[in-house]
């Protein structure tokens, strides 16, 4: 990645400055890069401090035995203690913590509900109650498979409460998958729903869990008990012995429940993420670290005013974002927000700006796929809502184009509201790279620096860094307290993962490797480019696939793109785009796009082929599958598409045409 790669889209020389008022105010000032830097341990501690624990630490970082690294060794506290009880004791109690919004809406309004921290409290206390008497005890695992209900939370906090780490599977996830992570982390209980709501429509729940401990048994797991939500009043099948409704177990349940404090390295919860080998990989997360980090982030980067703010993330609870950025890290800092259970264009295509007007939204975080597909619809649904409420934008989940910054600042920001452009991941824990909002001078489509208290860099091949200008693979210098600790069950996969590539001098652990791409402009900030997978190697040229769907997506005509590289047998490989059409866009535009990349990056990267398309193949989580247009590009025909959100997508492609734009 480090050779003859382009640098066009790092000269982005749009500049947006704090608003002045907001950076007078900040949480976080520009000192906070200069404390970290010089104590970083301390800096630490201090956001540490910010928490409430029962037992203080004797050691910030044990780097004993890397990368085993721990953080706040000898400390004891209870996460969900942190992230309720605490504002309750401290007289907040009647604060709303979330304004759950449902998707269906009738001739009343939309279906909505505000649970204050008290109420949060009681019905957490009781859930931890109610699995207490089902058999969960410190360190079983609770697999939760739920749609983004209230209920969904006080689950996770109430494992948290017992010191019983979760795993939350996105609701959308087949039996198989399901099955699979209740297997590899050995769950004892699984709490879910009768089904949810999906464009208006009830979408089932319950049989996919029957499913999978059908296949769990199979394999030798026995899940002993099933806690079910009532959510659509759906029929479900029913074991007695081993299901049990929420409203008879919880609800009856005693609001009385004592906390019991837990060592800073106790597990949290396992995340699932894809792995290369087909076999999901188990993040491991424990509670000080990742709760310091996941709490200290979200009230820098956001500049939270608990006592002002409405804060709303879009993400599901089944990402890492939703646990970062909707549970924990809000949550501790006693934040009010908003909890949505749908989909953002049903009953109406303006339904979250709706939401943003009605509950006075001030701090919004989504992602760029989303941002895009509003792009797509123009700037006439947004202006019918008063969006004057927001104060600062975020995205979250992949790189952001340019021009999708600039859209979401101006359209949804009207020009006044800085974008964070937050890089982390699941293995990260918390946000490590971002702007600051009343500090940074942004640049679209830049994640510039690493935050304070994080050391990050861009190396070539053997390790070292890369000048100003230059691109090459996005680093972790040093251990950071919200980091993954292992991947479950597997430590050596851990290490041959994330630490192998880049040791140190003397063959010990060195860099932790992200797996992405980045680039540093020429004031040294930095540009990520992606999954170093999806480059490509052009007549011996290493071309970043962001860069080129950037160029794309900053034309007037196109509101997304994809870019594959597909085998040539002049060039290795040749560029092949996807691209979806803004409304009222011609429909033969191929050549034009063409050349506008052309005009922007240079010959060498101009699609070979252009297929204008509806839409294009994502998964749940909103991540552009670029390997089945991959195979497509190659002639192979529609792959594996059981992880998309709509596997018909591929067939539409497939059946479309695409225009060579050769010369």
């Amino acid at each position: 990645m480090t050779e003859q790669t382009l640098s066009n889209l790092l000269h982005e020389n749009r500049r947006f400055e704090p608003p002045a008022e907001l950076a007078a105010n900040a949480n976080v000032k520009a000192d906070a890069y200069d404390e970290a830097g010089a104590d970083r341990e301390a800096f630490w501690a201090k956001a540490a401090d910010r928490l409430s624990w029962a037992q203080r630490w004797d050691r910030v970082l044990d780097d004993d035995n890397p990368p085993f690294f721990k953080w706040f060794t000898g400390g004891k506290l209870n996460a969900a203690y942190n992230c309720v009880d605490r504002h309750v004791e401290a007289g907040n109690g009647d604060r709303v913590a979330l304004h759950w919004v449902g998707e269906p809406v009738s001739d009343q309004g939309a279906e909505s509900r505000d649970l204050t921290y008290a109420q949060l409290k009681d019905e957490v206390s009781q859930a931890a109650n109610a699995l207490s008497s089902l058999g969960v005890a410190t360190g079983d695992r609770v697999a939760i498979y739920m749609p983004m209900i209230p209920e969904a939370i006080v689950t996770m906090l109430a494992c948290a409460r017992l010191g019983a780490p979760h795993t939350v599977v996105f609701g959308g996830f087949s039996a198989e998958a399901l099955a699979s992570r209740i297997e590899d982390c050995g769950a004892k209980v699984v709490v879910t729903a009768d089904g949810g709501y999906r464009r208006g429509a009830p979408s089932a729940l319950k049989p996919a869990v029957d499913e999978a401990r059908s296949i769990a048994a199979g394999a030798g797991h026995t899940v002993e008990k099933v806690l079910v939500v009532r959510r659509t009043g759906q029929d479900v099948a029913w074991e007695d012995g081993v299901d049990v409704w929420w409203h008879d177990a919880v609800a009856t349940a005693s609001t009385e429940h004592t906390p019991e404090a837990f060592d800073a390295e106790h597990p949290l919860y396992v995340m699932y993420t894809s792995g290369t080998t087909g076999k999901p990989k188990g993040i491991l997360h424990t509670t000080g670290g990742y709760l310091t980090q996941a709490a200290f982030t979200h009230w820098e980067v956001f500049d939270l005013k608990p006592e002002t703010d409405v804060y709303w993330c879009t993400a599901d609870i089944g990402w890492v974002t939703g646990h970062s950025y909707i549970v924990y890290g809000p949550l501790a800092n006693g934040a009010t927000q908003v909890l949505y259970e749908g989909t953002p264009d049903y009953p109406e295509r303006g339904r979250w700006w709706r939401i943003i007007e009605e509950k006075k939204v001030t701090l919004f975080y989504t992602a760029p796929t989303a941002i895009r597909s509003f792009m797509k619809q123009g700037h006439d649904i947004p202006d019918q809502h008063d969006l004057s409420s927001l104060r600062i934008l975020g995205s979250v989940g992949e790189p952001i184009n340019p021009e999708a910054y600039v859209w979401y600042r101006h359209v949804i920001g009207g020009d006044r509201t800085p974008v964070v452009d937050t890089w982390w991941q699941t293995e990260t824990g918390a946000m490590m790279i971002s702007p600051l909002p009343g500090v940074t001078h942004a640049k679209p489509g830049s994640a510039m620096n690493p935050l304070p208290g994080v050391t990050a860099d861009v190396v070539d091949d053997e390790g070292h860094p890369v000048p100003n200008g230059s691109g090459g693979y996005l680093v972790l210098t040093q251990p950071w307290p919200s980091m993954l600790r292992t991947i479950w069950g597997d430590d050596q996969r851990y290490i041959d993962t994330y630490w192998a590539r880049f040791r140190d001098a003397n063959g010990g652990q060195g860099y932790y490797f992200a797996g992405d791409g980045a680039k540093k402009d020429e004031d040294g900030d930095l540009w990520v480019l992606g999954r170093v997978d999806d480059v490509m190697n052009v007549s011996g040229h290493r071309l970043s696939t962001t860069e080129i769907e950037s160029a794309l997506v900053s034309h007037p005509y196109v509101a997304e793109a994809a870019v594959v590289g597909a085998t040539d047998a002049d060039t290795g490989q040749a560029v092949v785009a996807y691209v979806i059409l803004r409304e009222g866009a011609p429909e033969s535009c191929e050549k034009e796009l063409s050349d506008h990349v052309r005009t922007q990056i240079g010959p060498i990267a101009k699609p070979k082929r252009i297929m204008i398309v509806p839409e294009l193949p994502k998964t749940r989580s909103g991540k552009i599958m670029r390997r089945l247009l991959r195979d497509l590009a190659e002639g192979r025909g529609v792959g594996d598409t059981t992880t998309l959100a709509d596997s018909s997508i591929m067939e539409l492609i497939a059946a479309g045409k695409a225009a060579s734009t050769e010369d």
